[in-house]
C-alpha cells in the first residue's frame, strides 16, 4: 500500500489542514492547536479518527450459525458510536469557530492518515503522540513516526506532555 516514501509537497501556503485525533482527552489540545494555526493561516480543517479493526479471535465466524461473530460486531459498533460522539463534541466546539471537514475511517492509523491527506489534498498534517518508549513502542509502534516518514506534506507533532512530569 503506502510503503514507499511519498514525493514532498512544497508549498508556501498552507490551504489545508489534517488533523488527527484519537477520541482522547489530548484530542481537544491537539484540535485547538490545528484551529489556531488555521485561523491564522485562513485554512480549511480535516479531522480524521480511525476506528482500528479488533484483534482478531481465535475465531471470526461462530461455529454454529456460520455468522460473523457478535463480539467483534459489537465492538465494531461501539466504536463507530463513539466516533459519532467524538465528532459531535468536536462540531460543538469547533464547528461555529471554523468550517470542518470531517473523516470517520477503519483501518490502521497510519495507512489512513496518510490516505486521507492524500484525499484531502493536505498541505499539513497535526497529529499527537503518546510518547511510549520502550516495549510499549517497539510493541504498538509509533503512528507518528510512521506518518512523519511517509507524508508527503509537512507534520507537526504535538507531544502529550503532563504537566506534572515537566516541573522539576
Amino acid at each position: 500500500m503506502l510503503d514507499k516514501p511519498m514525493k514532498t509537497k512544497m508549498t508556501k501556503n498552507i490551504h489545508k489542514i489534517l488533523i488527527a485525533v484519537d477520541g482522547s482527552p489530548y484530542s481537544d489540545h491537539i484540535i485547538d492547536y490545528g484551529v489556531f494555526i488555521a485561523k491564522k493561516m485562513n485554512s480549511e480543517i480535516g479531522v480524521v479518527h480511525i476506528n482500528e479493526l479488533p484483534m482478531a479471535a481465535p475465531f471470526t465466524i461462530d461455529p454454529l450459525s456460520n455468522e460473523p461473530s457478535t463480539m467483534i460486531m459489537e465492538v465494531m459498533q461501539a466504536q463507530e458510536d463513539s466516533s459519532k460522539e467524538l465528532f459531535k463534541h468536536i462540531q460543538k466546539t469547533w464547528g461555529k469557530e471554523i468550517p470542518l471537514h470531517i473523516y470517520a475511517k477503519v483501518g490502521k492509523p497510519k495507512d489512513e492518515i496518510l490516505a486521507t491527506a492524500e484525499e484531502f489534498q493536505a498541505d499539513l498534517i497535526i497529529l499527537g503522540t503518546h510518547g511510549r518508549v520502550g516495549f510499549d513502542h517497539f510493541i504498538s509502534g509509533s503512528v507518528a513516526e510512521g506518518v512523519v516518514r511517509k507524508a508527503r506534506c509537512p507534520v507537526l507533532i504535538i507531544p502529550n506532555k503532563d504537566e506534572k512530569s515537566d516541573k522539576h
